[in-house]
């Protein structure tokens, strides 16, 4: 008789999920489900709030990336008030995405997937966790604890708090830059840089002991999507979006953030709180594509910053097109942090970031805008509908997560198929099943929002355990 396996809850990642894998008759794999158990319905839950408050608002949606969620805010209420914000806010918020994506690359590599990656998949349960890799890797725990708080250091200075500070607000940010403040960031910077270069290279002469990982996991053909700028630079910041194909050819180029509705379409499943986007053009669940780390450095034609470049080009010479080993987000952010510390010197070696002038003030201009920034986890959308009084009457949000629901699903199935054996069934074989999940570091708690109706599936059990009645709603 078939069976199912739960996997419940996916440890290490933010938020709640739990994942199923369906056996044949004979014990084997034959499908694999990520469920996404939790939902907050935030889009709902702004409706009737002046647009000034949804930076602040949507900053709660996430204690992991409070800064992303306001960044793509605060330009989706640009937009609203229809002006072009000041130089030195631009930078200032530039600078803020940057270090926001620099700790949480940092957390997501040693405390959520370093257990597996350097204590390594099969080591014992009780071996794989911060405190055992703190013990057997005390230098690279202090490099990626000290890489963490610089990037949690920048953004308490600039916004005040490290979570949750109200410091982007539409049309700029409420405070400028200290020179104090700024000086001593750039002193830490030889450091940072210093080892965000040893930990990517220690990582990439590990890379032979994760042969048949990389293999296995997630490791097929889709379409990438993310921001560059006009160049075709890597952008985390401002840019408009492009669309690869897995052959490496361009599908989409320089999409304007308010025409992404034009490209990405949105479908919802019964059995997950989750969204799952696809592109329009190709159609669901065909129009299947990854964002985040690993698509940033596979679409674009640069990074831009001297020694992230280098980087960069030996991350490329791994595949004569595209990287599709879901494996190599791993790598992808250690070479995106990299970039963060050059481009964060870069922009506070700019003296305009530290002009007075940070805020354009206005009032509501236009009744539709949209934000589109880079989250760590990649392209993260804002779309904001107001009345005349410039109250919320329509949110749709697309959270990195989300676009990278259809992967994560066929990347499970994957390594189940790989891995799962029912007849000799073992932990590191479901670790593995977890350990692709934690490859594309999901941020759950940000990414469930309603979208139409929200699924529901009531069961009603009698004392000996069987289902008496069921009531479904898709």
């Amino acid at each position: 008789m078939a069976e199912q396996i739960n996997i419940d809850p996916v440890t290490r990642i933010e938020g709640h999920a739990k994942i199923s894998i369906h056996l044949d008759d004979d014990d084997q794999v034959e499908d694999a489900r990520f469920h996404v158990t939790q939902f907050r319905g935030f889009e709902k839950l702004t409706h009737g709030r002046p647009l000034h408050e949804m930076p602040s608002i949507t900053s709660r949606i996430c204690g992991i990336c409070p800064v992303s969620h306001m960044v793509a805010s605060g330009k989706a209420c640009d937009d609203l008030l229809a002006v072009r914000i000041p130089p030195a806010a631009s930078k200032l918020r530039h600078t803020l995405q940057l270090a926001q994506i620099l700790q949480s690359h940092a957390l997501s590599f040693f405390h959520l997937s370093g257990p597996d990656l350097l204590g390594g998949m099969d080591a014992d349960a009780e071996d794989r966790n911060i405190f055992a890799l703190i013990e057997q890797n005390p230098e690279l725990a202090r490099q990626g604890i000290a890489l963490r708080k610089f990037g949690q250091d920048i953004i308490e200075r600039l916004s005040g708090k490290r979570i949750h500070g109200a410091w982007v607000v539409p049309g700029g940010v409420n405070k400028g830059l200290e020179v104090e403040d700024r000086d001593e960031i750039l002193q830490q910077i030889p450091d940072v840089l210093k080892s965000a270069q040893e930990i990517r290279d220690k990582f990439r002469g590990m890379l032979g002991s994760f042969e048949d990982e990389i293999e296995s996991f997630g490791n097929f053909p889709t379409a990438y999507m993310g921001l560059v700028d006009e160049d075709g630079g890597l952008q985390h910041y401002d840019g408009r979006l492009r669309l690869m194909n897995s052959d490496g050819d361009i599908l989409e180029d320089q999409v304007e953030p308010a025409e992404y509705d034009d490209i990405i379409g949105e479908e919802v499943e019964n059995w997950s709180y989750l969204k799952f986007p696809y592109y329009r053009e190709q159609g669901y669940p065909d129009g299947i594509y990854r964002v985040g780390p690993l698509a940033r450095l596979n679409i674009v034609d640069k990074c831009g910053t001297p020694h992230a470049d280098r980087a960069w080009r030996e991350f490329q010479d791994m595949s004569e097109g595209p990287i599709q080993s879901s494996f190599h987000y791993h790598y992808a952010r250690l070479v995106e942090l990299i970039f963060c510390v050059e481009k964060i010197k870069r922009l506070l070696e700019d003296e305009t970031i530290l002009q007075d002038r940070v805020r354009a003030q206005a009032g509501p201009n236009v009744n539709h805008g949209v934000g589109i920034a880079e989250a760590p986890r990649g392209t993260l959308i804002h779309d904001y509908t107001i009345d005349d009084q410039g109250l919320i009457r329509g949110v749709n949000m697309i959270i990195a997560t989300g676009h990278n629901n259809l992967p994560m699903n066929r990347s499970i199935e994957q390594v189940a198929r790989r891995y799962v054996d029912g007849k000799n069934l073992q932990e590191s074989m479901l670790n593995r099943v977890e350990a692709v999940i934690r490859a594309f570091d999901p941020c759950l708690s940000c990414s469930t929002h309603a979208a139409g109706k929200m699924p529901l599936d009531i069961r009603l059990i009698d004392a000996d355990g069987d289902t008496v009645d069921e009531v479904t709603r898709d």
